[in-house]
């Protein structure tokens, strides 16, 4: 059916079914989404060694670290690539702008301190709060569509924030993770704002879950 004969809640409700991740998050009926890729990929996992990374030797050193970014400091969204040792973040402090790191540089203090504020969890909820409100309030809303600006309001009205005993759960599982024998993790993100976690494997498949099914989802996939 043409766009133009559907109605504001029936463009909401088409916008919330197309996206893989709409603009609320996961549904609430979804436990994970799984996205299956390459099939070459996923025909010859079994073959390829995991190679040990040099994220992989100093994990140990950089799990606090990564922890302590995203509930002390100002990151809201994380990237790992396990084999190549990227590390891509966004901030609230330039939210529109994504920074790459090497993940060796977060042995070190003092590299952390120059390039993430410290900022309380509580204070950086706030901000994420105002963010959307000032959008909400600016001249720039007036270009949404209807059924956005109505999306948009509804979210910003019962958005909450990933709880940090979630994201300690989920950092903390990602060694688990990495160390599996035949299907184990490839490349990682987390977005505190959506409560969303991406996890890519070797066999090129990428399971999406939602922060507070993050435990029914181990169990229910760990060996």
């Amino acid at each position: 059916m043409d766009d133009i004969h559907l109605d504001n809640v029936d463009l909401e409700q088409l916008v919330l079914q197309e996206n893989i991740v709409s603009a609320v998050g996961l549904g609430s009926m979804q436990l994970q989404i799984g996205i299956k890729g390459d099939p070459s990929l996923r025909e010859t996992a079994m073959d390829r060694c995991r190679y040990e990374s040099e994220i992989d030797r100093l994990f140990n050193s950089i799990e606090p670290v990564i922890e302590d970014l995203l509930i002390n400091r100002g990151l809201f969204r994380l990237f790992i690539g396990f084999n190549n040792s990227e590390v891509r973040t966004v901030s609230i402090f330039d939210p529109l702008r994504e920074e790459i790191h090497d993940a060796a540089s977060f042995v070190s203090p003092e590299y952390i301190n120059r390039h993430f504020p410290l900022i309380p969890y509580k204070q950086k909820t706030k901000v994420m709060r105002k963010l959307y409100a000032a959008l909400i309030h600016s001249d720039l809303y007036k270009y949404l569509p209807k059924h956005w600006q109505d999306l948009t309001s509804k979210r910003h009205k019962k958005w909450q924030p990933m709880k940090k005993s979630e994201v300690r759960k989920v950092i903390q599982t990602l060694k688990v993770l990495r160390n599996l024998p035949e299907y184990y993790l490839r490349n990682f993100s987390i977005s505190t704002v959506q409560s969303v976690v991406r996890l890519q494997f070797n066999c090129d498949g990428t399971q999406i879950v939602h922060a507070k099914d993050f435990d029914t989802f181990i169990k229910e996939n760990l060996p």
